[in-house]
C-alpha cells in the first residue's frame, strides 16, 4: 500500500504548481508530444516524451479503423499483421510481441510510457495486464529511442495508449467510446465502453470498462503439427502391439484431433477510473485500474510431470507426486495506480518538467486442475521524471532519471524462482540539433540494478551504459534517408538468474545461471524513406552484435519428467530487414484503389551454437484498398515461409499462406463510429507461429468472421 500512499502524496504536491497558472476559461492542453517518424512522412503522436524529436520513432501505429480491425484478445495478436512484428502466441490468453525476432526481456510493454508492470516479461504464458479494447493507440518503437525506457528495451517497445487518464477536455463536455466485437472461431463477445466528462474549470473525469469471453479456439487443420502427430501414432502403434488398447485409442485421438484446441478459452474483466486537472499551466491526472482475466493453457499430449513433497511435521520426504495431463489454467489479477503530471515552465531553457508514476499489486495462480500449482504475487512500481528542454535555435532535447522496484514471490510446489527484489535506478538524456538538412542525434543512459534473493543466497549488482548518435537527409518532406548506431547493456532479469524448478505452465524444467554477467550489444541500422508522387516506400536494414547474449535453449535432458530448459550466455548476431511499400493506383469518383505491401526477414545465430531459437521466418504480406467517402473494403494475402533454420532440439514449423478481406463502413465522417465486417484466413489453413513456445499443439484461428463495432459521441 506504500506505493499507492506515494502516488497520492506526489499528486498533492503537484496540485498547487498547476494551479498557479490557472485561467478563466483553460484551454485544450494535451501532454501528448509529437515525434517525426523516421520512416514516413505522417506525424506520430509518441505519448509523453520529447516534442519533435527525430530519435522517438514509431516503426508501426496502430489507430482508428485499422486498430479495430486487428483487435484480439491479446497485445501480441493484435500487433501480428504489423512490419517485424510476430506474436510468442502461447495461448489465446497469453500473446506478447516478437519485435524483429526479439522478445521476453528485451522488450517493453508501455502503457502511457511506463510498463506494464506484470510478469509477461519473464515467460510466455504469463498475459499482458492491458486490454487493446480500451486502447485509443498503439505504436512499436525501435532505435535509439527506446533508450527512454530502460535497458530491457534493448529489442524495442510497445507503447498502449488510452485515455484512462485524460489528457484533453471534452469539446462538448462529453466523449463517449462503446466497442462490440463477434468472432467465430472462438465464439469471442468482446463489450468495452470508455466516458469522459468535464465536471468544472479544467477537470475531466474517466471511466472505462470492458469484458471479455472466447470458448475454445477452433483451428484449421490438425491440431498438432506433422511431428508430433508422427510421434502420436507410433505411441499408437506400440502401445497396440503391447495390447494397451485403451491408451493406443488415446493416442490415436490425439493425433487425429481437429477443430477445437482443448483448454484455450478465455475470460476477461477490466475497469478504470481517473481524472485530469487541465490548466495553462500544466496538468495533473491520475487513476485506478483493475485487471482480471482467467485463460486455459494448452497441454501438450502425453505431458506429465511429478515433484517432491515432504511430510508437514517430519519435514522427511513422504514420496513422489504425479501429474498426468490434468487442464492447466491461470487465474490472474491486478490492481494498478497511475500518475501523469506536467508542469509547462516556459522558459529560456527549460519548456516543461514531466512526471510519470505507476504501482501495481499482482498476482497470478497457475491451477492444475482443481489442485493450486504456484501462486506468483509481485508488488512493483516505476517511475519517471523528466526535464524538456526549450527549442532553441533547433536544438531540443530531455533529460530525466527514471526508477523500477520489484519484490517477487512464488508460492507452492512447483515455485520455480525463489522470492528477490529487483530495484533499478536510471539517468538518460537524449538530443536533437537541426543544422539545415541534417538532423544529428544523440542519447545515452546509464542504469545500475540490483537483484537479491535471500533464499537463493544470491546478492547481484550490475552497471549499465548506453549511448547512441544518428544522423539524417531530408532535403523535403517527401524523402529522408538515415543511420543509427548505438551501443546498448543490459541487466540479467532475476528469473534468467534464479530459476531452478518444473513450470507447468510451460510443460519445462527451467534453469538459471546465478553468475550471468551483463549483455552487451552494437546496434546499426540505416533506413530511408521515400514518396514520389503516388508510390510511397519505407525501408529499414539492421544488425545486432551481441557480447555475452542471454538465452534459453533446451537442453535434450529430462528432470520430473519434464525437458530440461536452461539459461545460457554466449555471443550471438542478428540481422534483418523491413520493407513497406504502397501506392494509390487510381482514383475516380470519389474512390481511391491502393496496393500496399510489406516484407520482413530476421536471421539470428549464436557463435558457436547454431540458430537462436524461435526466430520468425521471412514474411510476405500484400494487400489491395479501395476508399470512398463512408466504405472502405481490403483484401490482403499473408504468406510465411518455412523456418527449418532451428536450434538444437527445436522442431522446423512449415509455412503458411491466409487469406483476409473486410468492409469497414464510417456513416458519419466527422465521427469515429465505424462497423467493420472482416473474414480471417478465409481459406481455413493450418497455421503456426515460430516464434511460439507452444505452436506444435497450439495453431492459429482457422476460419474466423469477426463483426466489430465502433460508436463514439
Amino acid at each position: 500500500m506504500f506505493r499507492f500512499t506515494l502516488l497520492a502524496g506526489t499528486a498533492a504536491a503537484l496540485v498547487p504548481h498547476i494551479a498557479l497558472a490557472q485561467t478563466d476559461v483553460p484551454p485544450p492542453v494535451s501532454d501528448t508530444a509529437v515525434a517525426h517518424h523516421e520512416d514516413s512522412p505522417e506525424i506520430i503522436v509518441t505519448g509523453n516524451y520529447v516534442r519533435e524529436l527525430s530519435l522517438l520513432s514509431g516503426a508501426s501505429v496502430l489507430t482508428g479503423t485499422e486498430l479495430l480491425r486487428e483487435l484480439r484478445p491479446q497485445l501480441g495478436d493484435t500487433l501480428a499483421r504489423q512490419a517485424g512484428v510476430s506474436s510468442t502466441a502461447f495461448s489465446p490468453g497469453a500473446s506478447r510481441p516478437v519485435l524483429r525476432g526479439f522478445q521476453g526481456e528485451r522488450i517493453r510493454i508501455l502503457t502511457d510510457g511506463i510498463g506494464s508492470i506484470d510478469v509477461s516479461n519473464t515467460s510466455a504464458d504469463h498475459a499482458v495486464t492491458i486490454d487493446p479494447l480500451t486502447a485509443e493507440r498503439i505504436e512499436v518503437l525501435h532505435g535509439p529511442a527506446v533508450l527512454l525506457f530502460g535497458s530491457q528495451a534493448i529489442g524495442g517497445a510497445v507503447n498502449v495508449l488510452d485515455r484512462r487518464i485524460p489528457r484533453v477536455i471534452p469539446e462538448s463536455g462529453a466523449h463517449v467510446d462503446l466497442i462490440g466485437i463477434f468472432g467465430s472461431a472462438a465464439d469471442e463477445r468482446s463489450v468495452g465502453g470508455a466516458a469522459d466528462v468535464a465536471v468544472g474549470e479544467g477537470i475531466v473525469l474517466h471511466v472505462d470498462g470492458s469484458w471479455r469471453k472466447t470458448d475454445d479456439l477452433r483451428t484449421g487443420g490438425y491440431v498438432l503439427s506433422p511431428a508430433l502427430r508422427a510421434e502420436q501414432l507410433e505411441i499408437a502403434a506400440e502401445e497396440t502391439e503391447e495390447g494397451h488398447l485403451d491408451e493406443a485409442a488415446e493416442a490415436t485421438a490425439n493425433a487425429n484431433r481437429r477443430g477445437r484446441i482443448p483448454n484455450s478459452g478465455t475470460e476477461q474483466k477490466t475497469l478504470g477510473g481517473g481524472f485530469s486537472l487541465i490548466r495553462d499551466g500544466g496538468s495533473l491526472g491520475v487513476s485506478v485500474s483493475w485487471f482480471d482475466s482467467d485463460y486455459g493453457v494448452p497441454t501438450a499430449p502425453g505431458a506429465g510431470h511429478h515433484h517432491e513433497h515432504e511430510g508437514e511435521e517430519t519435514g522427511e520426504e513422504e514420496g513422489v507426486h504425479e501429474h498426468g495431463e490434468e487442464a492447466v489454467t491461470i487465474g490472474l489479477k491486478q490492481l494498478r495506480a497511475d500518475l501523469r503530471a506536467q508542469i509547462n515552465v516556459g522558459g529560456d531553457l527549460l519548456d516543461q518538467i514531466r512526471v510519470r508514476l505507476g504501482a501495481a499489486d499482482y498476482k497470478h495462480t497457475e491451477f492444475e486442475g482443481d489442485e493450486v500449482g504456484t501462486i506468483f504475487r509481485t508488488q512493483a512500481m516505476e517511475g519517471r521524471f523528466e526535464l524538456v528542454q526549450t527549442d532553441r535555435g533547433g536544438w531540443r532535447g530531455a533529460s530525466g532519471a527514471q526508477f523500477f522496484l520489484r519484490d517477487f514471490e512464488a508460492i507452492g510446489a512447483e515455485a520455480f524462482v525463489p522470492p528477490n527484489e529487483t530495484s533499478q535506478i536510471g539517468l538518460f538524456t537524449l538530443q536533437e540539433v537541426s543544422i539545415g538538412k541534417i538532423e544529428l542525434e544523440a542519447a545515452g543512459r546509464y542504469e545500475h540494478s540490483k537483484v537479491r534473493s535471500i533464499a537463493a543466497g544470491v546478492d547481484r549488482s550490475f552497471d549499465a551504459v548506453s549511448a547512441a548518435v544518428g544522423a539524417a537527409y531530408a532535403p523535403d518532406d517527401r524523402f529522408r534517408i538515415g543511420v543509427n548506431l548505438s551501443r546498448a547493456e543490459r541487466a540479467p532479469a532475476a528469473e534468467e538468474l534464479l530459476s531452478n524448478g518444473p513450470h507447468v505452465a510451460t510443460q519445462a524444467y527451467e534453469i538459471g545461471d546465478p553468475t550471468l554477467a551483463t549483455e552487451k550489444s552494437w546496434v546499426f541500422k540505416a533506413y530511408a524513406r521515400a514518396q514520389a508522387g503516388p508510390v510511397r516506400l519505407r525501408a529499414s536494414a539492421f544488425a545486432n552484435w551481441f557480447d555475452d547474449y542471454i538465452f534459453q535453449a533446451a537442453t535434450g535432458e529430462e528432470q520430473d519428467a519434464l525437458p530440461v530448459f536452461q539459461y545460457y550466455q554466449r555471443d550471438a548476431r542478428y540481422y534483418g530487414f523491413e520493407v513497406e511499400a504502397s501506392s494509390d493506383l487510381f482514383t475516380a469518383g470519389g474512390v481511391t484503389i491502393r496496393a500496399d505491401g510489406v516484407a520482413d526477414y530476421v536471421r539470428a545465430t549464436i557463435d558457436s551454437g547454431g540458430p537462436v531459437p524461435r526466430i520468425p521466418p521471412l514474411r510476405l504480406l500484400g494487400g489491395l484498398e479501395a476508399t470512398a467517402a463512408k466504405l472502405t473494403a481490403r483484401a490482403e494475402i499473408e504468406w510465411v515461409d518455412d523456418q527449418d533454420r532451428v536450434a538444437e532440439f527445436e522442431a522446423p514449423t512449415e509455412g503458411f499462406t491466409t487469406v483476409n478481406a473486410s468492409v469497414a463502413w464510417k456513416p458519419w465522417q466527422s465521427r469515429e463510429t465505424t462497423l467493420i465486417l472482416s473474414a480471417n484466413n478465409i481459406f481455413d489453413v493450418a497455421a503456426r507461429r515460430h516464434a511460439s513456445f507452444t505452436k506444435d499443439f497450439v495453431p492459429l484461428a482457422g476460419r474466423d468472421i469477426r463483426v466489430s463495432a465502433r460508436v463514439s459521441f
